[in-house]
Parts: C-alpha cells; sequence; structure tokens
C-alpha cells in the first residue's frame, strides 16, 4: 500500500476566497438547520459556485486547513459551504472516543473532513488512518494532510474490499468522491473505472500494526458489506472496534450489516440520513 509523505504546504491559500464568495461563506455557514435555512443555504451556494468557474476554495473548516473542489466532488462542495450540515450526530457520538493514543480508521476518507476534524479533537499520541482509493482524491486528500502539518493522519491509498490484489474502481468525474469498487453499486453510464490496489480491513490494522480500534468509519459508496462482513468472520478479538460509522445506503449490501453488527455485540446508536452509529462492550461515553 502506498502512503502520503510530508510536503511542503505554502501553496495553501493561494485560493482563498475572495469579495462576494467571502461574504456568502459566512452566510451559508451561519443558516439554521430547519427547512428554510438549508433552502437559502443551497440557493446561496449556487450563487457561489456560478462565480467560482470551477476553481478551488482555500478555506479553514472543521478546525482544519483545507484545499476543496467544490465543483469535482459533493462532499467538498458541502463541506466548504455548509459544514454545520456535516453529520452533527455522528461527529458528537465520536468525539468523546478521541482520547489519547486513539485510533481511528476512516475508510473511505474522500478530502479528508473526518480525518482533520478527527486529528483537531483527538489527544496525544493518537493515530488516525485515512484510506482512499481514487488517485485524484488521494492527492487532495494528501495535500490537505500536508496544509496541516499534522502527524496523526496517515494517508493510505488502497480499497478495502474482501480480499486483497488489485480491483477496478468506478466512479464518475462530476463527483469523485462516490467511487464505488462494484460497477452494479455506483457507476453511472459513461462513467469512468481505474485499476487500484485493495486490500482487507484486517489486513490494514496488521500492516500498520494497529493492535486496537477505537472507531471505524466505512463509508464505500454501498461495498460496505465487502469491507465489514469478512473482518467479523475472521473474528476481529481485540481489533473490534469500540464504534462504528456506517454509511446508511444498504440497498446493495447482500449482507445484513446492522444484525451482524447486533450479533457481534454492537448496539445502534444513531441512525441518521447519510449513516448508522453503532458502539459495542460499554456504557455510553459522555463528555
Amino acid at each position: 500500500m502506498q502512503g502520503s509523505e510530508a510536503t511542503d504546504s505554502a501553496d495553501w491559500g493561494r485560493y482563498a476566497p475572495g469579495g462576494l464568495t467571502r461574504r456568502i461563506l459566512a452566510m451559508t455557514r451561519g443558516c439554521s438547520p430547519g427547512w428554510r435555512g438549508k433552502r437559502r443555504a443551497y440557493f446561496l451556494r449556487g450563487l457561489a459556485m456560478l462565480g467560482l468557474g470551477g476553481r478551488p476554495l482555500d478555506i479553514e473548516v472543521l478546525g482544519a486547513r483545507m484545499r476543496l473542489h467544490a465543483r469535482a466532488n459533493i462532499w467538498e462542495k458541502r463541506v466548504a459551504f455548509t459544514p454545520q450540515y456535516f453529520d452533527p450526530v455522528e461527529r458528537a457520538i465520536i468525539a468523546p472516543y478521541l482520547r489519547d493514543e486513539s485510533v481511528f480508521i476512516d475508510v473511505g476518507a474522500n478530502f479528508g473532513g473526518y480525518a482533520l476534524w478527527a486529528a483537531g479533537v483527538a489527544g496525544a499520541g493518537s493515530r488516525i488512518l485515512a484510506v482512499e482509493p481514487e488517485p485524484a482524491v488521494f492527492e487532495r486528500l494528501c495535500f490537505n494532510i500536508h496544509a496541516n502539518r499534522s502527524g496523526m493522519v496517515k494517508a493510505v491509498r488502497t480499497a478495502i474490499a474482501d480480499r486483497a490484489g488489485r480491483l477496478t474502481l468506478f466512479y464518475d468525474q462530476r463527483n469523485e468522491g462516490g467511487a464505488s469498487i462494484c460497477i452494479s453499486r455506483n457507476s453511472p453510464a459513461g462513467g469512468d473505472e481505474i485499476e487500484v490496489p485493495a486490500t482487507t480491513l484486517l489486513d490494514l490494522a496488521r500492516e500498520e500494526n494497529i493492535a486496537r480500534i477505537d472507531v471505524l468509519k466505512l463509508d464505500v459508496a454501498g461495498a460496505e458489506d465487502m469491507a465489514l462482513a469478512p473482518f467479523f468472520e475472521s473474528g476481529p478479538g481485540a481489533l473490534a472496534p469500540r464504534v462504528i460509522v456506517l454509511n446508511s445506503d444498504r440497498r446493495h449490501w447482500s449482507v445484513d450489516l446492522p444484525a451482524l453488527l447486533v450479533a457481534h455485540g454492537y448496539a445502534p446508536r444513531a441512525e441518521t440520513a447519510s449513516n448508522l452509529v453503532f458502539t459495542r462492550g460499554e456504557a455510553e461515553i459522555r463528555e
């Protein structure tokens, strides 16, 4: 597998928002979570997108510096303009688990929103693996990590699947963060494909010398069953995560993952529009 190397981050800030875009960012980030607030935020965001003309944005968001390519990635657009809508329930559950020397594995890390947010709240000595297979998105993930000079976060370019080797990744250039290793799950007509390295979740943990996992976030565009079911079939033991945040789009799963997790001692904690959250083996952790 290929990890990221430290590079100079002096170029961050080249695409700092100016004038109207900066004002719109302030307005959209101040919008309420209700229906009217979201309608206003999305309308204003559309105006800003027209003015950007495809240029990225260098901004501070979720406690980190990021270069966000709003036109090419739906989640980058959402985080840039409305970070208050970025999984607030999930992050509130995760945060207390990110104590000293915690381990967070972000599978389907995309541009690094979760990983860099976690680095900002995690305790000293924590480790964060940001796992992303799509080459262009991986480069953006690395840039964002380097822009923050975060020693906690390591980017790993690989897909997580039911076997190691090489797999075909299918993606749409209109939303590069939605790539999938299964064509029937996330490849529109005329989409693109590329061969990428793949490994299993258990092999990833072994190769990275991880002895425990505090938080696992898994969002791989409908192929979550291919990543998670083999992990539990192998008997992860001490590697069983304390918290699992799982993409809730289960239409293409061949395994009932919620039932699988309950059978392994997990309890459901939350279900949102995007994710299912499970915790295991202890009372709820509170601030």
